[in-house]
């Protein structure tokens, strides 16, 4: 057995820490003396120690350290990843803020970042998420698309509070990371010039809050949104979370569309902030496929039968069909954790593209 100093100096945790994470749950001795109070832990608890140390040192959080210490190695490398992918967002959010406040101290000399992109790249990701901008005028932070400059490209963000689309685009790029706001009558003059015969790359320079494009023999101008767009990584952490969902179904995007648009497709009626909603009620079929389902059919489902009892969730019709046109491909993915969670439509190996739609409660 081990005192309390001796496995400190064995797993480089401090006595203080040792005592915490047994106050946690994260790692208890073996043995509390029940007269002194003293803790005494064994050889087998020192490589778990020490895991703990490194965890800590890396900025893991408790909650998560506590499932590593109980985990078999590869639940260890998935929280590992994780952490990681997060940790790398970090950087990247601190990295942009600290241009923007370089920009504020010395509004002079704004940093300027250029991009070269393909047209075809680029116009893909404008599609992939123009459907999802905000149109309420009392939510103007809403009213564009949002362009998150990373090292190698561009992420295109775009959200309207019950739907978000995210897209990228490969670049290169010269100069610090950028986050700007594009007003969508920007983006709308943009697109049909991505589509001329002209194959030279786009060359886009933020500088600011100024915007340059030149495209296919044009050169367009505009200024940035004056507002901070939502925090989407953590919006999409919340939304569909950073694990496997519970729920990944093939989607027949020609057979569901057609469905969607009969003029006779079947809606449950519901209602928004006093106006009248016609809800989609969507099911799985016989072999796990997704399908449109009665609204009679909610009172008289069967639980034990998967088909329609099994997973039951409502939607706005025509938001899902503007995010099954906006991913394109005859065949996507619908990705959710349960029939009041947000479901997520997804090309199939493409982590990049997809779009987020938020529930209607049946």
């Amino acid at each position: 057995m081990h005192s309390i100093g001796e496995m400190a100096r064995a797993s480089g945790l401090t006595v203080s820490a040792l005592r915490f994470y047994d106050s946690a749950g994260v790692l208890e001795p073996a043995l509390v003396d029940p007269v002194t109070g003293y803790r005494w832990y064994t050889d087998e608890q020192i490589t778990p120690a020490r895991l703990v140390a490194g965890l800590r040192r890396i900025g893991m959080p408790v909650p998560e350290i506590a499932a590593a210490v109980r985990a078999e190695p590869a639940a260890v490398r998935q929280l590992l990843d994780t952490h990681l992918r997060r940790l790398a967002d970090g950087l990247t959010d601190a990295r942009r803020e600290a241009a923007r406040l370089r920009a504020l101290v010395d509004p002079a000399r704004p940093a300027t970042t250029t991009l070269l992109l393909s047209p075809t790249d680029l116009a893909a990701a404008l599609d992939a998420v123009r459907f999802a901008v905000g149109v309420d005028p009392e939510l103007p932070m809403l009213s564009g698309v949002l362009l998150d400059v990373e090292p190698d490209g561009v992420r295109l963000v775009a959200t309207d509070r019950y739907r978000i689309a995210l897209a990228r685009a490969t670049a290169d790029v010269d100069g610090p990371p950028a986050r700007v706001f594009v007003p969508v009558a920007l983006v709308d003059r943009l697109r049909p010039l991505l589509d001329a015969t002209d194959a030279r790359p786009v060359w886009l320079s933020v500088a600011g809050a100024e915007l340059r494009v030149l495209v296919a023999g044009h050169t367009l101008t505009g200024t940035a949104l004056p507002y901070d767009f939502p925090d989407y990584r953590r919006l999409l952490r919340e939304a569909v979370g950073e694990r496997p969902a519970a729920y990944r179904i093939p989607v027949d995007v020609v057979a569901l569309r057609a469905a969607l648009r009969d003029p006779a497709a079947p809606t449950l009626a519901r209602e928004y902030a006093g106006t009248p909603l016609a809800v989609s009620v969507l099911g799985l079929d016989d072999s796990g496929g997704l399908r449109l389902l009665h609204p009679a059919e909610l009172s008289t489902a069967d639980p034990a039968n998967d088909r329609v009892g099994g997973l039951r969730f409502g939607v706005n019709g025509e938001y899902l069909l503007d995010a099954l046109d906006a991913a394109g491909g005859p065949q996507l993915v619908l990705e959710l954790d349960g029939p009041i969670a947000p479901l997520a439509v997804r090309r199939p190996n493409d982590e990049d593209t997809y779009s987020v739609l938020m529930p209607i409660r049946l």
